[in-house]
């Protein structure tokens, strides 16, 4: 077949399925934004970066549909050049819905199937807008711009012939006329090369050298924010600090903002870090910003505990790695968590909210870590035996677009 990949920052999720439907004999495209620097062995095509997003005074309530759709008529500018001067027609289109890349395909390429990646279905309750009190808008009218963003991913799955999401939670977002569209497979995880490493070791930025097995807490997050709860893990810290003298604290992620609105001024890992301004032992606190992703897997595998929290909302990669790598996870009580985290089990689940006990259960991960072996050899086997990339979830994934 000729297989079409959309996506704004490819390879993203289809980063193994794409060069794996190449090398089953199939002829394999993708388009993503000219601004996107990731590399793939798969032929990739650019189609210019969309306009700034409209000023909200103009746009009101579309002004995420307008953004959306000028993004769409990009790309079907993108692929009617494939099509014209290239002559490149396929036989199936995978795109992810959620910049609206695929809203205009089906009128370049009428004859394609269309399958999308389904991510997540924004809603007005129970997800992430007003689960956490302390960034939630006391504004009765606050869910009509969540309304007006799920537009163009209703309209996306309408079109779509078949859907994909990697959890159940994520699934069931959608509402239930489109969940029946829905296949539930993850992206999967490389288990191969993402395991336990006794010899692991890291020399931080101070020149201070790790080693597994060291007293070593991490956090890991795309940008310190309070979608990941960077809030909660940071006041946990004082805490921790006093009971544990000789513990180094790891925090990976950057400045920005990936998810929700930014802080009224500067950052939110300043605005976070100024409430616990002049604890002791904050010099034992590594922010190291994103590092390479080498550097990640080496700081997961001498992690001694790691924390990972999240507010409602799509679960992120690393917390399957750091359980593939035998991390013992200490994580949020909250759905998205709770579908891989059992507690006491492959894990520990915190009340996301509850401080203080985020500080006590991270100071007995630290304290005792011969006590929760048997939660690391779990955690490698949740892992092991469901989101197995190689074995499991990538045949699965060939499955659904072959099919």
């Amino acid at each position: 077949m000729k297989i079409l990949f959309v996506h704004q920052n490819f390879p993203a999720q289809f980063k193994h399925l794409a060069p794996a439907l190449a090398a089953r004999g199939h002829q394999v495209v993708a388009l993503t934004a000219e601004g996107n620097q990731q590399q793939s062995p798969v032929q990739t095509y650019r189609y210019p970066t969309p306009d700034p997003l409209p000023k909200p005074g103009q746009a009101r309530l579309a002004t995420t549909y307008m953004a959306m759709t000028d993004r769409a008529h990009r790309v079907a500018r993108a692929a009617t050049q494939l099509r014209d001067k290239m002559g490149f027609v396929p036989d199936v289109i995978f795109g992810h819905s959620g910049w609206g890349e695929t809203l205009f395909l089906q009128e370049v390429f009428p004859k394609a199937r269309l399958l999308v990646y389904a991510e997540f279905y924004y809603g007005t309750n129970g997800l992430d807008v007003g689960f956490d009190p302390e960034f939630s808008q006391d504004d009765p009218f606050a869910g009509f711009p969540v309304v007006a963003r799920q537009a163009h991913l209703a309209l996306s799955m309408v079109q779509a012939d078949a859907a994909l999401s990697p959890t159940e939670f994520q699934a069931d977002t959608f509402p239930s006329e489109l969940r029946a569209k829905i296949t539930i497979t993850h992206d999967g995880v490389d288990i191969d090369t993402l395991r336990p490493d006794r010899a692991a070791r890291f020399t931080l930025p101070n020149g201070r050298h790790l080693r597994a097995g060291d007293e070593v807490l991490t956090y890991v997050t795309r940008n310190i924010e309070p979608y990941r709860g960077s809030h909660i893990f940071i006041r946990s810290l004082p805490q921790i600090l006093a009971a544990r003298p000789g513990a180094q604290v790891i925090i990976i992620g950057g400045d920005g903002v990936s998810y929700g609105m930014p802080p009224p001024q500067g950052t939110w890992k300043e605005r976070f870090l100024s409430e616990i301004a002049g604890t002791p032992g904050l010099d034992r606190v590594h922010f190291l910003g994103r590092v390479s992703y080498r550097d990640y897997v080496t700081l997961m595998q001498i992690s001694r505990a790691h924390a990972y929290l999240t507010i409602p909302f799509v679960l992120s990669w690393s917390l399957l790695e750091s359980m593939a790598m035998g991390a013992h996870v200490i994580a949020s009580r909250t759905a998205p968590v709770e579908e891989v985290v059992v507690d006491g089990v492959n894990g520990q689940l915190v009340d996301f909210f509850d401080v203080d006990a985020w500080s006590e259960a991270l100071i007995a991960a630290l304290a005792s870590p011969e006590r929760f072996a048997a939660r690391r050899a779990a955690a490698r086997k949740t892992i092991v035996e469901n989101y197995d990339l190689k074995r499991l979830c990538l045949p699965r994934l060939i499955r659904f677009v072959e099919g």
